[in-house]
């Protein structure tokens, strides 16, 4: 059988990023090829300039299609913004059937009933995450497949956005002559890059310092807790240099990328950079220490707003494992030190190398990539979902009266989820 080629397609506020990679006999992931394109048409993780992100996504696809040799159709996409938000709701079903067994229908249904929660206007679920379960007043289980029960009821985090914004994303996809495959939050994306399993466990706090936003997942006994998005990254840090050095807006992303650090201290007062003036003009001398100074004053505002998420969590002491800090603001020098200092917690490095075991280059695996891997890897992770779906729906199962006015009703209301009804909505306006 052919090994299923995923393709990731990451539209950051800075980089359009898009990871072609396939799944190897050992489970791991093979990175074929990585395109990259400068994002223009985005800010803070949504869509501004239609066209212009479209051309990012064609130029960044285009690169991917050559290194790869992968002619690419379908792709994973990731959802970020300020828009998006997260619940906890609790979910309960009655089942009519004693005697048999609480199959992955019974879970499916829950989860369908809870992509009919009401929800704000103009905003829709893009997720539903089971967290535990109850079956019979027994609780704290993680997985309810194959007991016996009446009453099933579960806890679920529910993330939802802003219904334009991720219309406007689907669009540009669709106008680069590209198919979604599915839409996922880049938090979890980036979790499923970076960390490990005995890290979910053990309870951590993802951290992903993107271009536009700062994006929090927290796991605990292996399920997932809370989620957030912080509206800054580093190109408020980039906006911070460039007017407080008065230097070109260019000259300051430089500036932050080649000699940028998060502790000033590490700096000497000598240390002095000297970029060129513009035309006409004397060349600037800018020290590294008050260039570390601006820096370290914005990611410290950065991190609070992190730091205050994680204690608004609840799990605060309970994150065995720490911080784990990824995405493009991780590439940051002494980013480690600072965040341990801020927080008061143990911080590593994630590099989306957990679970890939071969590519060309060994420079792609780094954090700014980390929720282009995840994208591939959880669009993996979909389509063996889907195949065992349909192997546990040829299992012989009698549907009681209460299922099948339930199904009826489910074709009455048509489709539930997000991104089906986004395709059915752009469907209608072609016709």
């Amino acid at each position: 059988m052919a090994q299923e080629i995923i393709v990731g397609l990451d539209i950051g506020t800075t980089k359009i990023a898009c990871i072609v990679g396939r799944s190897n006999e050992f489970g791991k992931i093979d990175i074929l090829g990585i395109g990259n394109s400068d994002s223009v048409g985005v800010t803070r993780g949504v869509v501004s300039n239609i066209e212009k992100t479209v051309s990012s996504i064609i130029a960044a696809v285009q690169e991917a299609s050559e290194k790869s040799g992968v002619n690419i159709k379908v792709v994973n996409v990731g959802i970020a913004g300020q828009h998006i938000k997260s619940l906890q709701i609790n979910g309960m079903r009655t089942r009519g059937n004693t005697d048999e067994e609480i199959t992955k229908r019974d879970i499916d249904l829950m989860i369908e009933d809870m992509y009919r929660q009401a929800v704000l206007p103009g905003e829709e679920i893009i997720h539903v995450l089971p967290q535990e379960f109850t079956v019979d007043q027994e609780d704290g289980i993680k997985d309810p497949i194959g007991m016996c029960g009446v009453r099933l009821q579960a806890n679920f985090h529910i993330i939802t956005g802003q219904f334009g914004a991720i219309k406007n994303i689907y669009k540009c996809v669709k106008k680069a002559g590209l198919e979604v495959a599915d839409l996922t939050l880049e938090p979890l994306a980036s979790s499923a890059a970076v960390l490990s399993e005995e890290e979910k466990e053990a309870g951590v706090a993802l951290v992903d310092i993107g271009g536009g936003t700062t994006d929090i997942a927290i796991f605990q006994d292996g399920i997932i807790r809370h989620t957030a998005v912080i509206p800054f990254g580093g190109n408020v840090i980039t906006e911070d240099i460039k007017q407080g050095c008065t230097i070109m807006r260019n000259q300051a992303e430089l500036l932050k990328v080649q000699y940028g650090s998060a502790l000033a201290m590490e700096n000497k007062d000598s240390e002095i950079v000297v970029i060129p003036g513009l035309k006409g003009r004397d060349p600037k001398e800018i020290s590294l220490r008050n260039l570390s100074n601006i820096i370290q004053a914005r990611m410290e505002e950065i991190l609070e707003h992190v730091h205050y998420e994680v204690r608004n969590s609840g799990y605060e002491k309970q994150l065995i494992a720490g911080i784990v800090l990824t995405g493009g603001g991780a590439q940051l020098k002494h980013m480690k030190q600072l965040v341990e200092y801020v927080t008061g917690m143990d911080c590593r490095i994630g590099f989306p190398n957990e679970h890939v075991t071969k590519t060309p280059n060994e420079e792609w695996l780094v954090p700014a990539m980390s929720t282009g891997v995840g994208l591939v890897i959880t669009g993996l992770e979909h389509t063996g979902n889907t195949v065992q779906a349909h192997r546990t729906t040829e299992v012989k199962h009698k549907p009681t009266d209460t299922e099948v006015l339930k199904e009826k009703q489910r074709d009455k209301k048509g489709p539930t989820k997000f991104l089906t009804r986004i395709k059915e909505f752009f469907d209608t306006e072609e016709d």
